[in-house]
């Protein structure tokens, strides 16, 4: 039973979460842990962090700067079907924390957070601010946490105690509550890796020329984090590292979509 468990996981294990777009990001992935469970977990963290905003009378306080984050993210949301259809069915949720970070993040399933550090720091114009949207919810498109954490679950229970958790129907084991948690913190708190970041880029710069934001907006927001990190390195700086190289492919990635601003710029 164990082994046809195991051929199955591997069968449905590795596929592209995104149709193939003008973005050219087609990567098979892997992606062993069941969706429900990512989801949960993300459901669970999402939920937790308004209520320690709210605790804390940081969530959603300046209602111009939620109606502005709201718009542009709803655009973004707009556009999202095209990478996968499946989005349009998502429980998409927006919010704004009041804090110095200069971060952003959208959980598996559409949970956006923008903190405001990100819009007063580095005084974010509306296409620089759709650029740090469209990222982070490509992120989520892609399900590059649940990437994350397949591989974290893989390496602590090997595929035999992914065999094993599932044949249960959901009753875990020792092994498994331990790699879910492990999964968890990994999602949470360490970077994605490069492979993810370029994706993130190239697919966040089409949403945001779909949705008629600028995509070269990208490229003068990671100059303005650029400078800002010489004085106090952003949080999203941190797990999203920039340099020249990248600025250079985000400039030439976005002069070749431009034609899909061009056709969208009104919208």
């Amino acid at each position: 039973m164990k082994f046809f468990i195991i051929i199955l996981i591997f069968l449905n294990g590795c596929a592209s979460t995104t149709l193939d777009t003008d973005s050219g990001v087609s990567r098979q992935q892997l992606l062993l842990l069941p969706k429900f469970i990512a989801k949960s977990m993300a459901v669970d963290a999402y939920k937790e962090a308004i209520r320690n905003a709210e605790k804390n009378n940081k969530l959603n306080n300046d209602i111009k700067q939620l109606d502005r984050v709201t718009k542009i993210s709803n655009r973004l949301i707009d556009e999202a079907p095209i990478f996968r259809e499946d989005a349009k069915e998502w429980k998409w949720e927006i919010n704004v924390e009041d804090s110095e970070e200069v971060n952003a993040y959208c959980m598996p399933g559409g949970k956006i957070m923008v903190y405001s550090g990100l819009i007063k720091k580095v005084n974010a114009t509306d296409d620089e601010l759709a650029a740090v949207i469209g990222h982070e919810i490509s992120h989520a498109l892609r399900e590059h946490g649940r990437e994350r954490m397949s591989t974290a679950l893989l390496q602590q229970v090997g595929i035999l105690g992914f065999a094993a958790y599932i044949a249960e129907k959901g009753i875990y084991t020792n092994a498994a509550v331990q790699a879910v948690a492990l999964g968890t913190t990994l999602f949470f708190a360490l970077p994605n890796s490069r492979e993810q970041e370029r994706e993130a880029d190239k697919i966040g710069l089409e949403l945001t020329a779909r949705a008629g934001y600028h995509p070269m907006a990208a490229v003068s927001l990671w100059r303005k984090m650029s400078e800002l990190s010489e004085v106090d390195i952003p949080e999203f700086l941190s797990t999203h590292p920039s340099n020249e190289n990248r600025i250079k492919d985000l400039s030439e990635h976005a002069k070749k979509i431009n034609n899909l601003y061009e056709a969208n710029k009104n919208k």
